[in-house]
């Protein structure tokens, strides 16, 4: 199989991230493989060891984007590509259309990306690639079992080599859907546990082949169909308030708080 995995590198919400109108400060940020796309990739270098094949890495971003690269060559990727992100607008649509360029002339058999990116939180990016690539979807998946129709069980008649089972996560709910291969799959916390990079995976990491690609080179002209023209973190927290008086007493009083001053009622 050749398993496409896409990574985006986001900053660390374990440390401080300090927030600006202009966007997160970079100079005090660290900045990791986004968490959810840790769960993708360790999936593909599963069914990698599982069924053989390849795992290529591929991310938009700039020149520091190659440290997560590189991470994902260590953990057990084969490939990376790196589009590079000078003169690309921050805008979901021109990075799915740059990242589906890249991704059509390698055919995968199956992309897999994370739910969606902690620094931005849409988790749109994917999804358009697929659209672009016209492969079925499934999101937020908790399982992956790759196989024939007959191995998977299914009982229509089989309409594709292989086929991806997911069992996935649908608001609090689970459910199962057989997609036909090459499709993309979502993966969301739950799906496995990410593996660290092994010093001899390190030491590999330095030979395997990454390459950049720039726009000219894809014959886009991209151009942002979304601005963005502040970003702020939420105002400080208010002290919160004690009510006083019996259940009943303070229900109403509780009733009477979100009503004047929340106004959520």
């Amino acid at each position: 199989m050749k398993i496409v995995v896409l990574l985006k590198q986001t900053f660390d919400t374990e440390e401080k991230i300090t927030v600006t109108p202009q966007g997160v400060d970079e100079r005090d940020a660290k900045f990791v493989i986004n968490p959810y796309d840790e769960y993708a990739l360790e999936e593909g270098i599963r069914l990698k060891e599982k069924l053989g094949g390849e795992v290529i890495v591929v991310t938009c971003g700039e020149e520091r984007a190659q440290e997560a690269l590189r991470t994902a060559l260590a953990v057990g990727a084969d490939e990376a590509v790196r589009v590079d992100a000078a003169g690309l607008p921050d805008d979901s649509f021109a990075i799915a259309e740059a990242l589906a360029a890249v991704i059509k002339p390698l055919a995968p058999d199956l992309l897999l990306a994370g739910l969606f990116a902690v620094d931005t939180g849409s988790g749109s990016v994917a999804l358009q690639v697929a659209e672009r690539l016209g492969l079925p979807h499934a999101s937020a998946a908790l399982k992956l079992t790759v196989g024939s129709a007959a191995e998977l069980g299914l009982t229509r008649p089989a309409e594709a080599q292989r086929y991806a089972l997911v069992e996935r996560d649908a608001e609090g709910d689970t459910e199962t859907v057989a997609l036909p291969l090459p499709a993309l799959v979502t993966a969301q916390q739950g799906l496995n546990e990410p593996r660290y990079p092994s010093l001899p995976g390190i030491m590999k990491a330095k030979r395997k082949p990454l390459r950049t690609v720039d726009l000219s080179e894809l014959g886009l002209s991209a151009a942002a169909r979304t601005v963005r023209t502040a970003l702020f973190p939420p105002p400080p927290r208010a002290a919160g308030k004690r009510i006083a008086g019996s259940p009943a007493e303070q229900a109403a009083e509780l009733v009477k708080l979100l009503q004047s001053e929340a106004k959520v009622l």
